[in-house]
């Protein structure tokens, strides 16, 4: 069978990716109380490389964590040390840190790029206490921007149920006097976006693919996850949220037959002028330029 165009590692790709969230927090900013992280000047919100990548790295773990080729690397549970130590210790070799040979670190880290798959297309530094090496991934994404200024909200928000003990108490005063009641409640907050549609844009190096091993499958398996991986980190603090376009500008060359950004420009976000709040994707109009593109693009509309 044919391989697609947009699943083919030796061609150079470039996306826009479209998602929005309603009453929700996309990406909390630790350092400004898990507000959803914002632009300060133009209060553009904003959504990290990072949080999209952790988004991909759970769904491949879901749908096909359990086989070999599809591990994942950075995940919470293991060390990276200790993973590291999986490579060495399955091709039979001694770990001997920042002193080891050049040769067992290259074996080492191709070890980690076939059974790994977020090694294979993002990359990853492993120059730890147990040596693998660097990689530098083939797939690179930028971060989100929301298409226009959103407005954070930190709400307050009751709970009946009270966390310690002694809070629950009746306190009885001395000499008749009244009695003070236990907690009945405790306060909490809650951060949301009341809506915000978001764009951010990825880039596929072929060279980069063929250095890690990168093949048509993992590439399929990173657009499957761009389009389905918000279903499965649904919660409460994220609201509504959801893939609304995914554009793929394929290349024939592997070194690119037009500059990535007059691609991308032809992907044309804009709020309907007689909307003044957003609150829902029907209330922005996409329009995607894909007349006349230059010789050897292709462009393949995978969502919108």
């Amino acid at each position: 069978m044919a391989t697609a165009i947009h699943t083919d590692p030796n061609r150079r790709h470039d996306f826009v990716l479209l998602f929005d969230v309603a009453d929700g927090n996309p990406n909390g900013d630790p350092d400004a109380g898990n507000l959803p992280r914002v632009d300060p000047e133009t209060m553009q919100g904003l959504v990290s490389d990072v949080a999209i990548k952790r988004k991909v790295r759970d769904w491949v773990d879901v749908a096909r964590g359990g086989e070999e080729r599809f591990k994942i690397y950075v995940q919470s549970g293991e060390a990276l040390n200790a993973r590291h130590r999986r490579a060495y210790e399955a091709l039979g070799l001694n770990s001997t840190g920042a002193k080891q040979a050049r040769d067992d670190v290259q074996k080492a880290r191709a070890w980690m790029c076939a059974n790994f798959y977020d090694i294979r297309v993002f990359g990853a530094v492993m120059t730890t206490g147990v040596n693998c090496g660097q990689v530098r991934g083939p797939l690179q994404i930028t971060f989100a921007r929301s298409i226009d200024p959103i407005v954070p909200l930190d709400l307050s928000i009751t709970r009946v149920a009270v966390t310690r003990e002694e809070d629950t108490k009746i306190v009885v005063a001395e000499e008749g006097g009244d009695a003070s009641g236990g907690k009945q409640t405790e306060m909490g907050r809650k951060a949301l976006v009341p809506y915000g549609l978001y764009r951010a844009h990825g880039f596929f190096n072929p060279h980069f693919a063929a250095q890690t091993g990168a093949t048509e499958e993992d590439l399929a398996l990173l657009w499957e996850a761009l389009q389905r991986m918000w279903d499965l980190d649904r919660s409460s603090s994220r609201g509504m949220m959801a893939c609304r376009g995914l554009y793929v500008f394929s290349h024939e060359s592997s070194l690119g037959n037009a500059p990535a950004h007059q691609l991308l420009e032809r992907v044309r976000v804009e709020r309907r002028p007689e909307v003044k709040a957003p609150r829902s994707f029907a209330d922005y109009a996409v329009r995607v330029d894909g007349a006349e593109l230059p010789k050897g693009v292709t462009l393949t509309r995978l969502v919108g």
